[in-house]
């Protein structure tokens, strides 16, 4: 095996900077910073090559390397006469956020639509309970009609969503501009 060449500075930035923010994201730093090199890598790596580029021990590669290949991150490939394994992300950064978007949702956002689904189909027996009862048909309301919406996004062809994200408050314009030719939406002022 050739021993990988240091990482330019910039690499090791974005790196680090990967690394940290992995924490905000629910993931460990290492497993943070091991998808950024994969992610920036101008090939496939196996878990030898990145426990040394970063100076990590196998064993935290190899978990980190699971945990990614769970969330659908990391592809696997094997070289022809390598019996290693070699990890490479998806070429399409529209498909990773598509598999982060499926993922959490999957582990976070559906695990609360039911619970208050559940809640919902409770007969509240206080004010207390129909007041609280309230609130949750507001927030589940609103998850469900933002997974709605999201799931609307996710059909688009990824060239289509990126106008749409660039269009930005322009769409909220053409929105008052219709509300104010057919007299709809009266806009409330503090």
């Amino acid at each position: 095996m050739t021993t990988p060449a240091p990482l330019p500075p910039l690499n090791r930035q974005f790196i680090a900077h990967f690394g940290e923010m992995g924490s905000r994201w629910g993931i460990n730093r290492t497993v943070g910073q091991i998808y950024a090199l994969i992610f920036i890598s101008p090939r496939a790596l196996n878990a030898d090559e990145i426990a040394e580029v970063l100076a990590f021990s196998r064993s935290n590669v190899s978990m980190g390397l699971k945990e990614l290949q769970s969330w659908r991150l990391v592809k696997l490939r094997h070289l022809p006469g390598d019996r290693r394994e070699y990890f490479e992300a998806p070429d399409d950064v529209w498909d990773i956020f598509r598999m982060l978007a499926e993922e959490r949702r999957r582990r976070e956002i559906e695990p609360t639509l039911s619970m208050l689904r559940m809640a919902l189909l409770e007969e509240a027996q206080t004010d207390d309970e129909r007041h609280a009862q309230q609130r949750m048909r507001e927030m589940h309301d609103l998850i469900d009609r933002l997974m709605t919406w999201f799931d609307d996004v996710q059909r688009l062809a990824p060239e289509t969503a990126m106008q749409l994200m660039g269009m930005g408050t322009a769409v909220t314009k053409v929105l008052e501009l219709k509300d104010r030719l057919t007299g709809a939406g009266t806009r409330k002022t503090p």
